[in-house]
């Protein structure tokens, strides 16, 4: 980095850490998008870590995951795996496992996906319909990344899961949105077009 963009950088970190946390604030979500996290410090890091514990906000926390992710050359296991613990949906599970497996054994890692399917299955049984989790965890940021990089056969157990339980879902739930590989969402159907098909799915239950 030039030294613009270091002492940039290191403001941004400054106000990041120390600024009040308010939920929504839009300063903070972008600041959070021009932090360059594959150039902290491991005290950076840990100030940035912290801001993850203290936060109530998904999406900041989903944002904090994305870029700790990139911090490859730091050692950030105990992280992910505290991470991991803290999360509850899949999605957001599933970014501490990306973050994760660069740092643990596969037999580490096999240990976490079978604590990760048995929540998956019971995710057919408790939300059903939950297309959006699908989606995430079979897209080309999903579990196919993860066993392109690695190979690990628990992550194909797991993808598998996954393919069976959408496929199981109707048709109305389908097809609404794709992530690309850089984990960005990609809507394929309007809102409205998505609100008609599900309300239309629930009235023919209804009926019968």
């Amino acid at each position: 980095m030039s030294l613009n963009n270091q002492e940039l950088h290191k403001e941004l970190i400054k106000y990041l850490t120390t600024a009040p946390i308010r939920e929504n604030d839009p300063r903070f979500m972008s600041a959070l998008d021009d932090v360059v996290y594959e150039f902290l410090t491991k005290e950076e890091a840990d100030l940035i870590e912290i801001l993850y514990f203290k936060s109530r906000n998904a999406a900041w926390r989903s944002k904090i995951l994305r870029g700790l992710i990139q911090c490859k050359e730091l050692e950030l296991k105990d992280f992910s795996q505290k991470a991991y613990k803290k999360e509850r949906y899949l999605d957001m599970k599933l970014l501490t496992i990306h973050g994760l497996a660069q740092y643990a054994t596969e037999q580490e890692i096999d240990k976490v996906i079978n604590h990760f399917l048995k929540l998956l299955i019971k995710r057919a049984e408790t939300t059903p319909y939950n297309y959006y989790e699908y989606e995430f965890l079979r897209s080309a940021f999903g579990f196919p990344l993860l066993i392109k990089k690695y190979g690990y056969s628990c992550f194909e157990k797991v993808y598998q899961q996954v393919q069976k339980q959408y496929q199981d879902m109707p048709e109305a739930f389908k097809g609404h949105l794709i992530f690309d590989e850089d984990g960005k969402q990609v809507s394929l159907r309007t809102p409205m077009k998505i609100k008609q098909m599900i309300d239309r799915f629930y009235e023919s239950r209804n009926l019968r």
